[in-house]
């Protein structure tokens, strides 16, 4: 026999290709067996009927984040119970469904959402991460830049939906994460305002400052700044989901904001929602 036969057939080679076959099944194995902790789907699409959860369904497993929570996965408790809103448009499985109700809050396309925890999002130190500038005392807006309080909002229809009443700032990352918005609510003796958080990524601003000023590090004392927001039309702000708490924003309040904006592209105004060509 030659070097490294163990028999006549058979060698180490050959036994360490026979060993990866069996790491590699039990790594795929593994990586379906986790993976069905969060996101698997519980019942059959279009037809809603469950599907079998004893194959492959992991047991279950605490996890401690770092703020001290704990979470465990999988829990039947967390299953998405939501009534879908929504309708075929031709009316058999394939077809493309539509919300039946108001699009912007029906979790249905680009407005959908994920119930993520009511809780907020934490830093290192336990702080609420996300905040307004009012209640922070290290953040402030550099003197070069537009500072967006006391702007107008403008829809994506050129009117003005509201006011900027402050900024709001993530204590970890050191940037700006949301606008806070005066709108108003209803029209006549009704008429009343509520505060609203605007994406801040979503914003387009435009002034009037001149760009050689601009160039020379020099500015005049007020620039004339609009916020502009295209997503929403000027009527539609007043219907965006607030939060609990003036202070804070939990993981569900951002998933329903960003939602509600998100539809806003799709459904704001009819000719959205029509085909391109």
């Amino acid at each position: 026999m030659q070097f490294g036969d163990i028999t006549g057939y058979m060698d180490w080679a050959q036994l360490s290709l026979y060993a990866f076959w069996f790491f590699f099944a039990g790594l795929i194995y593994y990586i379906q067996y986790e993976g069905r902790r969060e996101g698997f789907p519980l019942v059959n699409d279009p037809d809603g009927t469950p599907l079998n959860q004893d194959i492959w369904m992991p047991t279950p497993k605490t996890f401690i984040t770092n703020d001290g929570r704990t979470r465990v996965a999988p829990n039947p408790a967390d299953a998405d119970t939501r009534e879908l809103n929504a309708e075929w448009v031709v009316g058999g499985p394939g077809s493309p469904i539509v919300p039946t109700g108001n699009p912007l809050t029906d979790s249905i396309g680009p407005a959908a959402y994920t119930e993520r925890a009511d809780v907020a999002d934490l830093t290192f130190e336990g702080h609420d991460r996300i905040v307004p500038m009012r209640i922070v005392s290290d953040f402030e807006i550099p003197e070069r830049d537009i500072d967006p309080r006391g702007t107008p909002l403008i829809g994506a229809d050129g009117k003005q939906a509201g006011t900027i009443t402050d900024v709001w700032v993530d204590r970890s990352d050191y940037v700006i994460r949301y606008l806070e918005a005066e709108v108003a609510t209803g029209t006549g003796e009704g008429a009343s305002t509520k505060n609203i958080l605007v994406p801040w990524n979503l914003v387009d601003i435009k002034s009037d400052r001149d760009w050689f000023m601009e160039f020379i590090r020099a500015k005049s004392d007020k620039v004339n700044a609009e916020m502009h927001v295209y997503a929403l039309t000027s009527d539609l702000f007043a219907g965006v989901p607030t939060t609990k708490n003036p202070e804070r924003i939990t993981y569900l309040e951002e998933e329903k904001i960003f939602g509600y904006f998100g539809g806003g592209y799709m459904w704001a105004t009819k000719d959205r929602a029509e085909p391109m060509v």
